[in-house]
């Protein structure tokens, strides 16, 4: 080996010697055998319904249900809790900014699905640093013969400090400002997006003006995994270019599904601004001032 490589091998394990624990990071969608291989470096947050829970979790789990990281507020559904409340979710969960966080859901359906890069988006939110998701849920957890645990975890609470990144967040009066400035991306199936169809709770069908569809059943597999992430972005680049520095707004019909599209625009393909809007289509739908496109 030449003198100029071993310098550089040299410099190379200086600089990994020198990396706190701290900085210890999940991929942002990690496997069944990544997850096993890691459960004492990260905290394990089981998002599922406490008797799901109870018939049996990953090992060392806590459970924190769904519905304390997504609330109906104001007539709507999947809304952030108030910060002070979020700050008291995860005092009482012991996560701190510097925490890694797993997220461990079910991936029944799409609804499931969501629900775990829709608290992984609210961590972000929340200011955490290290988010995670398991692929493919619980399901593929038990799937793949990994071992499973009935006995509950209590958390050790401790104060949440972590600055809140209102960044990640859009509302109505903002992305109506954005149209035709920012790409606006209706996550909905095709029925969905061109009106066809609706569902009950929103008031009108249709697209806000400019919108592109990025179908959000498209991005997984049968078996509830995410497909390969080549294939993710080229289907990410038709919809909204390359340009990861571009503004992405991201919506569907309550803002649950949309966080799926936001997390893999943000967190896996390196896209850096991209928002949430969380009222989404049951929000805006339900205002006649607001013209939609068919």
């Amino acid at each position: 080996m030449g003198k100029t490589k071993s310098k550089i091998l040299v410099g190379l394990l200086a600089l990994l010697l020198c990396v706190p624990a701290a900085a210890f990071a999940a991929d942002t969608v990690v496997s069944a055998d990544w997850l096993q291989a890691n459960l004492s470096k990260v905290a394990t947050v089981d998002i599922r319904k406490v008797e799901d829970y109870n018939a049996g979790h990953v090992p060392g789990a806590i459970n924190v249900f769904y519905g304390v990281w997504a609330i109906q507020k104001a007539g709507l559904l999947n809304e952030l809790p108030a910060d002070d409340d979020l700050r008291d979710s995860l005092s009482a969960a012991g996560i701190e900014p510097t925490t890694t966080v797993v997220v461990v859901g079910s991936t029944a359906n799409m609804a499931e699905k969501a629900n775990n890069t829709r608290v992984g988006w609210t961590l972000k939110y929340a200011g955490v640093g290290s988010v995670a998701v398991l692929d493919g849920g619980m399901e593929k957890w038990v799937a793949a013969g990994k071992p499973v645990s009935k006995d509950a975890v209590k958390p050790k609470a401790k104060p949440y400090r972590g600055a809140f990144n209102k960044a990640v967040l859009a509302s109505k009066a903002y992305i109506l400002s954005s149209i035709g400035k920012a790409a606006i991306v209706d996550v909905r199936e095709p029925d969905f997006y061109s009106g066809a169809k609706k569902l009950d709770f929103v008031a009108r069908p249709g697209h806000l003006k400019g919108a592109v569809n990025l179908p959000t059943a498209a991005a997984y597999n049968d078996d509830g995994t995410f497909k390969p992430m080549a294939d993710l972005e080229a289907m990410a680049k038709k919809a909204v270019g390359d340009d990861k520095g571009k503004e992405i707004i991201v919506y569907c019909d309550s803002g649950r599904v949309a966080s799926i599209w936001w997390y893999l625009l943000s967190q896996s393909m390196g896209y850096t601004n991209v928002k949430l809007y969380d009222g989404s289509a049951q929000d805006f739908a339900k205002d006649p001032s607001v013209p939609l496109e068919p």
